[in-house]
């Protein structure tokens, strides 16, 4: 059988790939993101990843599916992701099937297909309803609830990097205030640690934060707490709205392993006091950078 054609846009990088039935990617390329450039010219780069993956595949897919950063519009079949200025009501699901014509083309939300493909062949395989989340650059994140995913009216649902968790905070990039992307971003903790007197040996970033942090850095531990408790806040509040069983993290971020982990499940016990949530598990993701493209093949492919 063909595999499926998998297609994961986001600000930075955009990938496609080849995706076999069991979920094993067969073939990926990646290339940057010309977010600063108008919508013609990050559609060249889709293009040229779209020929390149099915010159690979023989012309043979069975099926597309795409992943996009938001927000999105899955009734419309467009795209307006936040860091891709040119791409305002893009129709990215037309446009795809036009390049891969005779085959099926759906399109969800990178944070829904990251959770789906983690549901499926990742850290949440076998469980009933999950979040799955990426912190990074961003705070992402998608719903699995009762085995399938949950997009919403519009496909924007599990867009838990802007669920509030400070009503005075600072104002995010979604226009709100107090977001738990203002706080536990990687960008959003360099900056409150240099705001605090962190002083970097090299470059500024969340890897170096990181590696301060591990030395013992008191300012790089603070601001590690600081954005772990952001995140308990609302991984509680999104459990009890959909009683979960549990949370999988990935991104560059959740690659500090036990420097967010630890903190982040003491933190998580004190704001999920209700019974139902006792249970609730907090894991490191299992897919990597291919869980994108793995989740949009799966949605691909759904009855």
């Amino acid at each position: 059988m063909a595999d499926v054609l998998a297609l994961d846009v986001g600000g930075t990088k955009i990938a496609a790939g080849l995706v076999a039935t069991d979920g094993a990617l067969t073939y990926a390329a990646t290339r940057p993101t010309p977010g600063d450039q108008g919508a013609e010219a990050v559609w060249a780069v889709v293009a040229e990843l779209l020929d390149d993956v099915l010159a690979r595949a023989g012309g043979r897919v069975r099926a597309v599916g795409i992943g996009s950063a938001g927000p999105i519009d899955v009734n419309a079949g467009t795209v307006s992701p936040v860091n891709i200025p040119g791409w305002r009501g893009f129709a990215l699901r037309d446009r795809v099937a036009a390049a891969v014509p005779g085959v099926p083309v759906r399109l969800g939300g990178d944070g829904v297909c990251m959770a789906l493909g983690e549901h499926r062949h990742g850290a949440g395989r076998g469980t009933r309803s999950m979040l799955g989340m990426v912190v990074s650059t961003g705070v992402g994140g998608g719903l699995v609830l009762d085995g399938a995913p949950f997009q919403g009216r519009t496909g924007n649902a599990g867009h838990v990097g802007h669920v509030v968790v400070d009503a005075d905070g600072e104002p995010c990039r979604c226009g709100g205030r107090g977001c738990v992307e203002t706080i536990a971003s990687g960008p959003a903790m360099v900056r409150w640690a240099l705001a605090k007197g962190w002083t970097p040996e090299a470059a500024a970033d969340a890897k170096a934060l990181g590696a301060a942090a591990l030395a013992g850095d008191p300012v790089a531990l603070r601001a590690y707490r600081r954005g772990t408790h952001a995140l308990a806040a609302m991984i509680a509040s999104v459990a009890a709205v959909c009683d979960l069983d549990l949370v999988v993290i990935g991104g560059g971020v959740a690659k500090s392993g036990a420097l967010l982990f630890d903190p982040l499940r003491a933190a998580l016990a004190d704001y999920a006091g209700l019974d139902f949530l006792a249970g609730l598990q907090v894991i490191p993701a299992e897919l990597g950078g291919e869980a994108g493209l793995v989740g949009a093949a799966a949605l691909a492919t759904l009855r």
